[in-house]
């Protein structure tokens, strides 16, 4: 069936010496002598302390204080790739924590209502361009999300978006894509596609969404298999719980990237989730005008009529 903070510590410790930095720019990690491990990339150093990028923030760690530090196996900055007259960035980020990850994707996660019901979504460029599921806005077009932004008191506060467009809708591979109008003290962030097709099973990912209206659900799990054949389309099938209300949402891996779309579970089942895998939507922005939305055709959506005005404007008789 388908289906409708962490802030940075910053560390201030005592000073010692340890022998200088050998190269800056890579990632490494660092093992404190408190037991707290930090991984980022070293900007510089500054006499007894390093300046170290962890991604949303930089903190000064002094070199009395680690323990030990090694090369990072991912890289520690973000190889962003854009190209022109494409709607989305691929990425290769560093492995961070969930919470991490949560923390820094989660405002580009919005909740999709429709007359008919909600699902989830999530933005991919700062035109606001977002992508859900087909079945999420199918046969509708009074469109609204909800963002979820973070205020200057670091909490995540509520923004509801009325007249959001439908761009493009591709119900061969259940995508829709979707644009919500800019607004004028807000921000779009968006979230970063995986850049290679590298899944692995039981490579840990998790998922952001809305289910059963529950906002800004996370669920986390691992890959039971990278290609479930459903109907002659391939799927990633997951142990992270999805819900109905969670369609639409983005499966990130353990990196943050958005491996998936998540769209659907088995009945009477649990740890039966699957993603529609991002090469497939990929290939749905690349060429998405050619499912572009027709509001005249009625194949792409229903139009709404508005009911008619009383021709008696007199008070009716009991």
């Amino acid at each position: 069936m388908r289906i409708p903070c962490l802030s940075p510590t910053i560390i201030c410790l005592s000073l010692a010496c340890l022998p200088l930095l050998s190269s800056l720019g890579h990632a490494e990690v660092f093992e404190l002598k408190n037991g707290y491990t930090v991984e980022g990339t070293v900007l510089k150093q500054q006499g007894d302390v390093l300046l170290v990028d962890i991604g949303v923030d930089e903190v000064r760690i002094p070199l009395s204080q680690i323990k030990s530090r090694r090369a990072s196996q991912d890289s520690a900055v973000a190889t962003v790739h854009e190209k022109k007259h494409q709607l989305y960035r691929t990425a290769q980020l560093p492995r961070r924590s969930v919470k991490d990850l949560t923390e820094k994707f989660g405002e580009g996660v919005v909740l999709v209502q429709t007359p008919g019901g909600l699902g989830s979504g999530f933005i991919v460029n700062e035109s606001g361009f977002c992508v859900t599921n087909y079945h999420v806005v199918e046969k509708e077009t009074r469109i609204a999300v909800t963002i979820f932004h973070r205020g200057s008191d670091g909490e995540f506060n509520r923004r509801r978006v009325d007249d959001v467009r439908i761009v493009a809708l591709n119900p061969f591979f259940d995508l829709a894509l979707l644009q919500i109008p800019a607004q004028k003290d807000l921000v779009f962030k968006p979230v970063f596609l995986a850049a290679e097709d590298d899944l692995q099973e039981g490579e840990e990912v998790f998922a952001i969404g809305n289910p059963l209206g529950l906002e800004r659900s996370v669920s986390q799990g691992i890959i039971g298999t990278k290609n479930r054949n459903f109907k002659g389309q391939v799927y990633i099938q997951t142990t992270a719980e999805i819900n109905p209300g969670n369609s639409g949402g983005p499966l990130f891996n353990a990196r943050g990237e958005v491996i998936g779309v998540t769209n659907m579970k088995l009945l009477f089942s649990e740890g039966l989730g699957f993603a529609i895998p991002a090469p497939y939507l990929k290939l749905f922005l690349d060429n998405h005008e050619a499912f572009a939305f027709d509001r005249n055709n009625p194949n792409s959506g229903f139009r709404y009529l508005d009911p008619p005005r009383r021709k008696n404007q007199s008070t009716p008789k009991e």
